[in-house]
């Protein structure tokens, strides 16, 4: 199996040589980038398998990165990590609706990083795991012109796909997968990002609004419950 291609996008030297150190030692194949531009530009160029994307970068923001690979329908699925000293819950709710998957705050644990990198990466390969079984159709959820197909990882409304980062996919399949059930914002974190995950109840709530306005109509089948969560109305 090849290695995984990680790129960084970090424009502190001595950060991104701490990163790449782990990530190597971990046993990734690292890419790094000292600005947006630059970023872009490799992403444009290269197939990465994960994004760890620095917030505050010299002219390009990485909120303008994340949104700009949000918007390329090739590369929209990018998983991306965002790793920042920008840790108030306004700027982990700015960083997760422009696109990302994961916020990690400075100062961190390269463990942590490792760890949620190697997270985000099973999220996206579970998929084709599962659909390796032989059985396509137990993983293909239909609901009324919505189509939600984890062996592709893949979601559809009527001719149309529609475009969902890896958490807002996932975030959607568990809802809808068991219609009707309530499910609290901690349970959707422990099922969608894993235990080792720290974040606000207002993270989930940014998900859940995502996907509402990409999934238009159908979106209102994504129900809140007072106090609890969420429900997937069937």
């Amino acid at each position: 199996m090849s290695k995984k291609h990680i790129l960084i996008v970090e424009d502190d030297e001595d950060i991104q040589q701490l990163v790449s150190f782990n990530l190597l030692k971990a046993g990734f194949h690292v890419t790094c980038a000292d600005d947006g531009e630059e970023g872009l530009a490799q992403i444009a160029r290269n197939d990465f398998d994960c994004l760890v994307l620095d917030l505050m970068l010299p002219g390009m923001s990485g909120y303008e990165v994340c949104s700009t690979i949000r918007e390329n329908e090739e590369k929209s699925k990018l998983p991306i990590i965002m790793l920042t000293a920008k840790g108030e819950e306004n700027d982990i709710v700015t960083g997760l609706e422009s696109g990302g998957d994961d916020y990690i705050t400075k100062p961190f644990s390269p463990k942590v990083l490792v760890a949620r990198i190697k997270s985000v990466l099973r999220r996206g390969e579970k998929c084709e795991t599962e659909n390796a079984g032989g059985k396509p159709d137990e993983d293909i959820l239909r609901f009324d012109g919505l189509v939600i197909d984890l062996g592709h990882h893949e979601v559809r409304l009527g001719e149309d796909i529609v475009s969902l980062t890896v958490t807002e996919f996932n975030v959607l399949y568990l809802l809808a997968a068991r219609p009707g059930w309530v499910f609290s914002r901690q349970a959707i974190i422990d099922n969608v990002r894993g235990y080792d995950y720290s974040v606000t109840p207002r993270a989930i709530d940014v998900q859940v609004f995502g996907l509402r306005k990409k999934l238009g109509e159908v979106g209102k089948r994504i129900e809140t419950v007072r106090g609890i969560g969420y429900r997937f109305r069937n």
